[in-house]
């Protein structure tokens, strides 16, 4: 149930983007700018009366099909349609159809190729959608050429992961915890509930990690590794959403010399 604040807000916002738009039809002259909103409602296919208690603040309930031909019919960009859901509380239901989409964004490719540090793009599948050649050194097995690009099946399910991360079972868990926070806002995307059931099929550790329903944020912090060839290193991590991309993360190492532990 939303308080009376988001209520007045979602009123105010659908009034005001109802009034910017032009009407389709114009007899003499209005006194009121903008669409009408007996067309916006034929527009929405929805009823006026329920276009009317939306401006006004009143406790209507909305289902996220209503509010996406809503937000179809007022013409909202993106940001504009994700603002309009947040203040009705509802789930856009159109929200997983980017997700897996194709290429990495280009400001995510133009950062991770400006860095001379180990940097790596997931998308919001958790693939690895560009890298540049430290971090390609530094995950063999996972960035390398002919290996899985998944983050999660490269953890869970190549044996060489084990080696590479310190404190493999921590750290496993833990970034399947960060990884249920992204599941949570995509969960009916097909794509990502296969990735789910493969990895409960055939993963003990994920399968008994994802039953402990483990909820976290993906945060920084030291990321040790032993590599194969190089040895023990430690890196500073921190990630990054790109804000045309937010389904998308940005990942950077940065080394941690000896004089700085």
């Amino acid at each position: 149930m939303l308080d009376l604040e988001k209520r007045k807000l979602l009123g105010d916002f659908v009034r005001s983007h109802r009034e910017r738009l032009e009407p389709e039809r114009q007899f003499g002259r209005r006194r009121t700018p903008g669409l009408r909103r007996e067309d916006l409602a034929d527009r929405a296919g929805i009823s006026a009366t329920w276009c009317a208690w939306i401006e006004q603040g009143r406790e209507v309930h909305p289902s996220p099909q209503a509010l996406a031909r809503l937000a179809v019919a007022l013409e909202l960009t993106r940001a504009e349609r994700a603002y309009l859901f947040q203040l009705a509380g509802r789930r856009d239901p159109d929200d997983s159809q980017t997700l897996g989409s194709p290429g990495a964004p280009q400001s995510l490719v133009r950062m991770v190729e400006s860095l001379g540090v180990p940097a790596y793009g997931l998308d919001a599948l958790w693939n690895g959608c560009v890298w540049n050649a430290p971090a390609e050194n530094l995950f063999e097995g996972w960035l390398t050429e002919g290996c899985d690009r998944n983050l999660l099946r490269f953890v869970f399910l190549e044996p060489s992961a084990r080696g590479l991360i310190a404190d493999w079972e921590h750290r496993s868990l833990r970034l399947l915890a960060e990884f249920r926070a992204d599941y949570g806002q995509a969960m009916r995307n097909p794509a990502m509930s296969e990735l789910v059931d493969m990895l409960m099929d055939k993963s003990d550790v994920f399968r008994d990690g994802w039953r402990q329903q483990v909820v976290l944020e993906r945060e920084g912090g030291e990321r040790r590794f032993h590599h194969p060839r190089r040895g023990p290193l430690l890196f500073q991590q921190h990630t990054f959403r790109p804000s045309d991309r937010p389904d998308h993360k940005l990942v950077v190492l940065h080394p941690v010399s000896a004089a700085e532990e």
